[in-house]
């Protein structure tokens, strides 16, 4: 057993966590930071695979994403641009494969132009939500009681304009069906991201990738803290003392006694944890009603990007393919050619359903429809399985069931005496995102220094 004394202690090496430690250190306290896996990173994880640099995990830089903007300047590193250059592809409910640029996908001139429609509709509520106080907005309640798939059906019988919208939230953000969450919930999706215009937008959301991988932001935050950070750490008891200091337990036996601590981890996880004395009653009703979403993050490597040949960005979207959504990912001064698929919610219950080869041979076919047989015989191939991970078990980040946002959206940030909490599912602005990673640190560190200081 191995005693040590902090000033605070950060559960999850993180985005979240390290960007937490780091502002804590400038303001002059002492930190450790405790990880469970043996790397930094938590669900940002930039990794070799056959030979070939993957970003199995977070990888996008997005214009409105400021505070992992102004992180990647202050690390020193740089990025570029996702390929785009050519057309995209949409594959609709009859199955035919039509080429086009821009936002709106090519479908009949009247499914057309209900997505407009709707687009536009959302765009307005979203402008009436406060990404980080969306129970605050007057129909609060309301919208939280329906489901965003009932609330599509409610503003239009367009099966193929319901199933386009409901994409971009559903299978592309919350990885969820749209029956198992609000309409208030998918506001906030798109609030976090400025509006739900840019939810549609492939080229704004998934604009720049990190050169050498976006990992490299939790790695350089995690070289400033050195010897604190210290892997294979897993938490398993935080104890209140009676002065309200903390005192942390490892399952290696480590102790460490705190000022306070900061859970930088995604909130599923906190039934690992036992808090004595337990948590407040409505923090743990309240952990009880979020859960992760569930995507396949599918990796093609291939000897050149083909697609590129037949005019083709490889940006392809359909929501009646099992892939439905796919992009050119190939790496910065690669020769090979990289696609990215996603496979999410119901589509990849069903793929664990079935076995390994059989899993890789539907993802490669739902591909070449898309892209052509080529598509079938990748070089490199590899499933992103955030919900095998044990300390992640799911992808991308937790939302709230119908009802939990409004109910206790509020106090889902709030500290309990000195444990707070910090990560990208309670971010407002940049919500399941590292940006919203990093934003929760630095508001769990400033809440921090101002206790500490009071």
């Amino acid at each position: 057993m191995e005693d040590l004394t902090r000033d605070v202690v950060i559960v999850g090496a993180g985005a979240a966590g390290l960007t937490a430690a780091n502002e804590l250190k400038k303001a002059g306290l002492s930190v450790l930071v405790l990880e469970s896996r043996d790397r930094v990173g938590g669900r940002l994880w930039t990794d070799v695979v056959d030979g070939a640099m993957l970003e199995i995990g977070g990888q996008w830089v997005s214009p409105d994403q400021e505070a992992l903007i102004e992180t990647i300047a202050d690390l020193g590193l740089e990025t570029y641009s996702r390929y785009r250059e050519g057309e995209s592809v949409y594959i609709g409910r009859d199955g035919a494969l039509t080429r086009f640029t821009g936002e709106i996908f090519p479908v009949a001139p009247e499914t057309e132009a209900e997505i407009v429609r709707l687009i536009g509709m959302l765009d307005a509520l979203v402008a009436e939500v406060d990404p980080d106080r969306p129970w605050e907005h007057p129909d609060a309640e309301e919208l939280d009681r329906v489901s965003f798939e009932a609330w599509l059906e409610e503003q239009t019988d367009d099966q193929e304009a319901r199933d386009n919208i409901a994409l971009f939230i559903a299978g592309a953000m919350l990885t969820k069906p749209a029956y198992a969450f609000s309409a208030l919930q998918a506001l906030l999706m798109a609030a976090s991201a400025g509006s739900f215009s840019h939810l549609v937008d492939a080229d704004y959301i998934l604009d720049k990738r990190v050169v050498g991988g976006l990992q490299q932001v939790p790695l350089l935050l995690a070289e400033r803290l050195g010897s604190d950070v210290l892997l294979g750490q897993p938490v398993n008891t935080i104890r209140r003392d009676a002065d309200d200091a903390v005192t942390v337990i490892t399952d290696n036996g480590l102790t460490v006694h705190a000022r306070a601590v900061i859970l930088a981890h995604a909130p599923v996880l906190y039934p690992w944890i036992e808090f004595d004395p337990p948590l407040p009653r409505l923090k743990q009703q309240l952990h009880q009603h979020i859960s992760m979403g569930f995507v396949i993050k599918v990796h093609a490597v291939y000897e050149r990007p083909f697609w590129r040949d037949a005019g083709l960005s490889g940006t392809a979207f359909s929501p009646y393919e099992i892939s439905h959504e796919a992009y050119d990912n190939t790496n910065h001064g690669d020769q090979r050619g990289t696609l990215v698929g996603f496979v999410s919610d119901r589509n990849a219950d069903d793929l664990f359903r079935v076995s390994a080869d059989e899993r890789k041979e539907r993802i490669l076919e739902s591909l070449s429809h898309y892209f052509g047989p080529e598509a079938k015989s990748p070089l490199v191939y590899f499933e992103s399985d955030w919900g095998a991970e044990e300390w992640t078990r799911g992808a991308y980040a937790a939302s709230f069931d119908l009802g939990g946002l409004a109910r206790y959206g509020a106090d889902l940030r709030t500290p309990v005496g000195p444990i707070h909490f910090a990560c990208s599912d309670m971010a407002g602005a940049g919500y399941q995102h590292v940006d919203g990673a990093i934003r929760m640190g630095r508001v769990a560190a400033a809440a921090i220094v101002e206790q500490v200081r009071a």
